[in-house]
């Protein structure tokens, strides 16, 4: 079969991320698949064997996400709008998939509305038509307004045939961050998690601690706390994975002191935690699959800039295993840092989570019945 996915990461880089673990998992079932990225190039990302397609990026104005801006920082033009929609028609046409997938939309990415309802609309109308599914993570941003939910709905309704929710319900439902009403409710199929292959374990455990804030450019505040932990704990070597210009992480390492390395983010990071003492980090759905398959002490310092919420509500759920400390960003200072990677190193690694972590294979499982089931 031929699968597309279409992804847009407009702050982070999980989205396109967990995109790419999908596309892997499509690979090794034999599939033919292209994932249609919308978002800032992210080099360091393995797209080996998948067909890669590259939009004209865009990235949202910071938490900013009313306002689309280009790679250089301009206001992105209706013109470069159209030009992406019709890259991205263009691509359908060519491959004709069996299989369409579309990334947190329409649960999310309102402000591309107008090109992936174009998208749906077109692969409507192809003869025969593509299985139409929506990708969404364990827990969505809780919806602000009521029109919303109706807009996700209706769309649901109309074009898609599933809604694959990547989590684990005995974990968390999508109920907890979006109303599920009887008719979305018919849509739903949860995956387990969606996470790559789990890193090697059971090697030495060195007195590392891992800082990370994903492969964006936030977590400005996180970092500079960890610079200054790392100087109440000499004893430990701190490595911060920042993400961003090399500008940035210049500054970073000339505040720093001599426990403390400053990098870009790597593609073995997953490995790194593996032997970590303890990990420092955001709350990212990615991230939280990294902590519970390594079983590596955590500090969550969930990101809420803009009022977000979504990864308060993963810290919260994540928070309840031992080995785990959420430390929200309005108590976050060098003190209450060191304090709690002290705290969850004194506590211990738990057992890697293997349960419910193989979403990825389940969801191209998913994918496979529901095309049949549509010849």
């Amino acid at each position: 079969m031929k699968a597309m996915i279409v992804v847009t990461h407009l702050l982070g880089t999980g989205h396109l991320s967990r995109a790419l673990t999908l596309a892997r998992a499509f690979l090794a079932a034999g599939d033919e698949v292209t994932v249609v990225s919308g978002g800032l190039p992210v080099p360091h990302f393995n797209t080996v064997g998948i067909g890669f397609e590259q939009l004209e990026p865009v990235r949202s104005n910071g938490v900013d996400f009313s306002t689309l801006l280009t790679a250089d920082g301009a206001e992105a033009t209706p013109d470069m709008l159209l030009r992406r929609e019709d890259q991205m028609l263009s691509i359908l046409r060519r491959i004709q998939p069996d299989i369409l997938m579309t990334e947190l939309f329409p649960f999310g990415r309102r402000i591309l509305r107008q090109e992936l309802q174009a998208l749906l609309q077109a692969a409507k109308s192809m003869t025969p038509a593509p299985v139409v599914l929506s990708s969404i993570r364990d827990i969505l941003a809780p919806p602000s307004k009521p029109k919303k939910v109706v807009f996700a709905e209706e769309l649901v309704s109309r074009f898609y045939d599933g809604v694959l929710v990547h989590s684990d319900p005995d974990v968390v439902t999508l109920e907890h961050s979006w109303p599920v009403t009887a008719a979305l409710q018919t849509k739903l199929c949860y995956t387990g998690y969606v996470a790559p292959p789990p890193p090697r374990l059971g090697g030495q455990l060195d007195q590392t601690v891992l800082v990370s804030a994903g492969g964006g450019s936030v977590g400005d505040a996180l970092f500079a706390a960890a610079i200054q932990a790392a100087s109440e704990m000499p004893q430990m070597q701190w490595r911060l994975f920042v993400g961003g210009a090399e500008a940035r992480r210049g500054a970073l390492q000339a505040e720093a002191a001599d426990n403390v390395t400053i990098e870009a983010p790597h593609p073995e990071f997953r490995q790194f935690l593996a032997s970590a003492a303890a990990s420092v980090s955001m709350a990212g759905y990615n991230t939280a699959l990294d902590v519970m398959q390594t079983g590596v002490p955590a500090v969550l310092v969930p990101f809420d800039d803009g009022g977000e919420v979504e990864q308060g509500l993963r810290a919260d759920a994540l928070g309840q295993m031992p080995g785990i400390a959420v430390l929200r960003q309005e108590s976050l200072d060098a003190a209450t840092l060191a304090r709690a990677v002290n705290d969850v190193i004194t506590t211990g690694r738990r057992a890697p989570r293997t349960q419910t972590m193989d979403g990825a294979r389940e969801t191209v499982q998913i994918a496979h019945q529901l095309r049949k089931g549509a010849l």
